[in-house]
């Protein structure tokens, strides 16, 4: 079992709350992701682009550890694992 943490900006799309437990035990970031979006079909296309890679403006982390550098949408997963969706900060 894997938990999603997600923005109040999404949270807002899974009824409000800020954590969603996927069932059973998807095994990379990218079965995690897609058990998310077959229950909420509205996060895919805040998350994903058009061809299911992970939007440049949104970050991915597992347990801590972003997934840009460790297998992106192929990094395992752990049972347990928290995935943490969250938008990039930028400025100047």
């Amino acid at each position: 079992m894997s938990v999603v943490v997600l923005p109040g900006y999404l949270g807002e799309i899974v009824g409000g709350r800020g954590r969603v437990t996927l069932p059973g035990a998807p095994a990379t970031v990218g079965e995690a992701l897609a058990a998310l979006v077959a229950v909420h079909p509205g996060l895919r296309d805040r998350i994903q682009d058009e061809q299911g890679v992970v939007r440049t403006h949104v970050n991915v982390f597992v347990d801590g550890i972003s997934i840009r550098d460790t297998g992106g949408l192929a990094t395992p997963l752990a049972a347990g694992a928290e995935i943490r969706v969250l938008p990039a900060v930028s400025g100047g």
